[in-house]
């Protein structure tokens, strides 16, 4: 990764070529919509790029406008809040249209981290980029690339899941669908599900899927639990404080078993079945005729077995 030495600015579009920047979008001339990542807890993580653009900004669309009042407080900044939730994101689409025409700089926040990640956004950045409007990212905090980045898990490939259904068969069934992925997953969870949602890991990847659970990232008593799935149900039972916050779990992926694995599995499970019912001598030279193995080496199999 490489860095360019550029200022954030309202002006940044001079800089740029100009034959790209006739090329970029039809919109040129109108206004911005700057997706803003805000801190997702600790707010001495936001960027110098998203103080600067949430000053300048003539409007500011959040998530939860009492949330990111606190915010632009804590800033001191005074900021035109205006309310895009997921309950009227498709009707406010119009007015961000409106003010951008006017050549309005639009910021888009959620309550924390990344816009659109899990929160609101969604309908208006496709629409608003489908009409060539320009969108511009201020990166920042956000929870998922937080979690795996100290979860110790294969991050190479990870798939994003965010909040599973609230109901059991829709978590159930999703969970089944996900079984044998073989990526790292990751999960968004609340304190009021969280139990409920480890407990139908257990039933569905076993007890020992290798999971990380990451509890109130970056906030005053952030902990993060390392181990397998019932290692993990028996950490959240412990105290009634390991289910409080938000939470990031991120489940390892599943492993095919090979064939040799799996044909040894088979030998075993045979053996188990022949050295309940058999001495064992006669149980290790039957299952020589049934698999071809040598006498011997199943002979000591079946006693490990036994004893």
């Amino acid at each position: 990764m490489s860095y360019e030495n550029t200022e954030s600015n309202s002006d940044s579009s001079l800089d740029k070529n100009p034959d790209e920047s006739i090329s970029k979008s039809t919109h040129e001339k109108q206004g911005v919509l700057y997706i803003v990542a805000t801190p997702i807890g600790n707010l001495g993580d936001i960027t110098q790029r998203a103080l600067e653009t949430l000053k300048m900004a003539d409007r500011i669309c959040a998530e939860d406008t009492r949330n990111t009042r606190k915010l632009l407080t804590h800033f001191g900044i005074q900021g035109d809040l205006q309310a895009l939730h997921d309950h009227n994101e498709r009707f406010k689409v119009e007015a961000v249209k409106n003010w951008l025409d006017a050549g309005e700089k639009i910021a888009l926040v959620s309550d924390a981290g990344t816009p659109l990640i899990s929160d609101p956004g969604y309908h208006l950045v496709s629409e608003l980029g489908e009409l060539g409007y320009n969108i511009e990212p201020i990166p920042g905090a956000s929870a998922i690339i937080t979690a795996l980045s100290i979860a110790g898990l294969p991050t190479d490939r990870f798939t994003f899941e965010g909040f599973l259904p609230a109901k059991n068969v829709g978590r159930n069934k999703a969970l089944l669908a996900n079984l044998k992925e073989p990526r790292t997953q990751v999960y968004y969870e609340s304190s009021h599900r969280i139990a409920v949602t480890i407990d139908a890991f257990f039933e569905i990847y076993g007890a020992t899927r290798k999971v990380v659970l990451a509890r109130e990232l970056t906030k005053m008593y952030e902990q993060v639990y390392r181990g397998n799935v019932a290692g993990l149900q028996q950490w959240i039972s412990e105290s009634p404080m390991h289910q409080k916050g938000e939470f990031v779990l991120m489940v390892a992926g599943h492993i095919e078993e090979t064939e040799s694995d799996e044909i040894n599995s088979s030998i075993e499970e045979l053996l188990k079945i022949l050295v309940d019912e058999l001495p064992v001598k006669q149980a290790a030279s039957l299952a020589a005729k049934i698999t071809g193995r040598k006498k011997n080496e199943l002979y000591k199999q079946a006693m490990d077995l036994r004893d």
